[in-house]
């Protein structure tokens, strides 16, 4: 993989080409193993499609209440087959990940039961649904849910001593698991580290549900945390499983008893996962999954070059090139409010849709701090494609995603590089 040809195009340093090419050649080894992880996860989806006979007719789109759309039911299927579970929802009208699991947590969680965060406090938008800090109209803590949470150690790693007494201490009904690190610069877990918060909660506390927001985390490794015990896993379409080609939406995949009970919460009870019309968005559906497997390799690759390359110009990365992953995101902290815009602008030039945008800091809804988000991307918000973000607070660190190619992620990152050396934030 050369880095000679993007000056036919582009004007980047030729210290940072050099670099470059150095770096790409550094991450081979890697990449061979990306590409083992892709080969096993677009096997394990085209089985699924086989197996569940997709057609072409189960494409078509419905109308109205949605009755009877096989389409829709056989998606499923293949999405729960392909997650390892017994059941899924898999719907355009999930307008987030969080709107996901919300659902999920409001489908299964009751007045007065308590939920425990395996993995400290998490991700901003999550935390009022919770009503962590306040009851939010609507929150759980509204509805009487009562959240509790166990610190992290400080590696960043659960500290499953802690987790192991606080429930053998309490009844809970839920263990929550956040694989991803959200705004934070804690590692992201893998299916090792899943499996184990699964054997501890099972220890102790047999009858708790497990919950993993799965967000970033699909198919970067040959298994899904439902293959290891985790009972429910939620996430967006327009991150990793929608494959940069479904529009929105998002799935749940899990037990079949709580599939229900979300279906319950997604529509309204008695009707369920009964309706629901796709509108036609089914194609897309079906075309993104399949394409999920590669395009997360692609992602992955892009993730590992960046990591390697920030490191070497002198910035704290996590993880780092050779270390194992469980998402699609790298943290990078840039040290300054003026480096971690420079890195977005630079990122945003070099999309294929917006790069005469010059994203800006501004107060998004959910977030406590203001946000800049470099996001050029054919989807609104797609963080399966190559994209940046990050809250102007200490230690100004961006967290990049995505990448539907490797070649012209690439160059989005080199870009971003490019941009920070003119603005005098990286020294060659």
């Amino acid at each position: 993989m050369q880095t000679t040809s993007i000056n036919s195009f582009f004007n980047i340093d030729e210290r940072l080409l050099k670099l470059s090419g150095e770096i790409t050649e550094k991450c081979g080894e890697r990449f061979k193993e990306i590409d083992g992880v892709t080969e096993y996860n677009q096997l394990k989806v085209l089985s699924s499609f086989i197996k569940n006979g997709v057609s072409e007719a189960a494409m078509a789109g419905s109308t109205g209440y949605g009755y009877d759309d096989r389409g829709r039911e056989i998606l499923e299927k293949v999405m729960a087959d392909s997650m390892g579970a017994e059941d899924a929802l898999m719907r355009h009208n999930f307008v987030s990940g969080t709107h996901t699991l919300t659902v999920a947590l409001f489908g299964i969680l009751r007045p007065g039961d308590r939920v425990l965060s395996l993995t400290g406090r998490p991700y901003d938008t999550i935390t009022g649904v919770f009503g962590i800090d306040q009851k939010t109209d609507g929150s759980l803590a509204d509805f009487g849910v009562q959240y509790a949470q166990v610190e992290l150690k400080k590696d960043g790693t659960p500290d499953i001593k802690a987790i192991k007494a606080e429930l053998s201490a309490k009844k809970y009904k839920m263990a929550y698991i956040q694989r991803s690190r959200g705004y934070s610069t804690r590692p992201s877990l893998t299916i090792d580290d899943i499996e184990a918060l699964v054997k501890a909660v099972r220890e102790v506390s047999p009858d708790s549900v497990i919950m993993v927001d799965n967000c970033y985390g699909e198919f970067t490794e040959k298994k899904e945390p439902t293959e290891v015990g985790a009972d429910i896993i939620a996430g967006s379409l327009i991150k990793n499983p929608g494959g940069g080609i479904a529009p929105t939406g998002g799935y749940i995949a899990g037990k079949h008893n709580l599939i229900e009970q979300c279906a319950a919460r997604l529509t309204c009870p008695g009707v369920g996962r009964e309706a629901g019309a796709t509108l036609g968005h089914s194609r897309e559906l079906y075309m993104g999954l399949f394409s999920a497997p590669h395009v997360v390799g692609e992602a992955l690759k892009t993730a590992v070059y960046s990591s390697a390359l920030f490191q070497s110009l002198g910035f704290e990365v996590t993880p780092k090139f050779d270390e194992k992953r469980g998402d699609i995101i790298q943290c990078v902290t840039l040290g300054s409010r003026e480096g971690l815009i420079a890195f977005c602008q630079g990122m945003q030039s070099g999309a294929p849709v917006d790069s005469f945008v010059v994203p800006e800091p501004w107060a998004m809804p959910g977030y406590t701090d203001e946000v800049i988000m470099a996001a050029g991307a054919f989807t609104l918000g797609a963080s399966i494609e190559l994209s940046a973000d990050g809250p102007l607070r200490e230690p100004y660190a961006a967290w990049m995603q995505g990448g539907l190619n490797f070649h012209s992620a690439r160059a989005g990152v080199l870009l971003a590089a490019q941009k920070m050396l003119e603005a005098g934030k990286i020294k060659l």
